[in-house]
C-alpha cells in the first residue's frame, strides 16, 4: 500500500485515526503467524489451507478463533495475539 491511500476504520469513528504501517517482515522463516478465524462460514477452509502454505515456508502458525463474528474481537484475545505472534492474518469468508 502506498503513502498517499487512505484505510477507514468501520467502526464509526468521528476522526479517523492516523497510525504507521509497521514494516513488512523480511521472511516467514523462524516467525510465528496467528490465524484469526472470526467465525464466518468457511474461514476455517481458507485458514486450513493458509497454515499449510505458511508452514510450508518455515512459519510456526497458532490459531486464534473469535467468539462471535459481530463484534470485535475480546481485549483478552487480541492481547494474547499481540504478545505471541510476529504477525496474524484475519479470515473473512462466507
Amino acid at each position: 500500500m502506498s503513502a498517499d491511500r487512505i484505510l477507514l476504520d468501520p467502526t464509526n469513528e468521528q476522526k479517523p485515526a492516523t497510525r504507521e504501517r509497521l514494516p513488512r517482515l523480511e521472511s516467514l522463516a523462524g516467525r510465528t503467524v496467528g490465524l484469526l478465524d472470526i467465525g464466518k462460514a468457511r474461514g476455517d477452509v481458507f485458514l486450513d489451507r493458509l497454515e499449510q502454505k505458511l508452514r510450508s515456508a518455515g512459519a510456526e502458525v497458532l490459531r486464534f478463533r473469535k467468539p462471535t463474528f459481530t463484534k470485535p474481537a475480546p481485549v483478552d484475545l487480541r492481547q494474547e495475539i499481540a504478545t505471541r505472534c510476529d504477525a496474524v492474518i484475519e479470515a473473512l469468508a462466507d
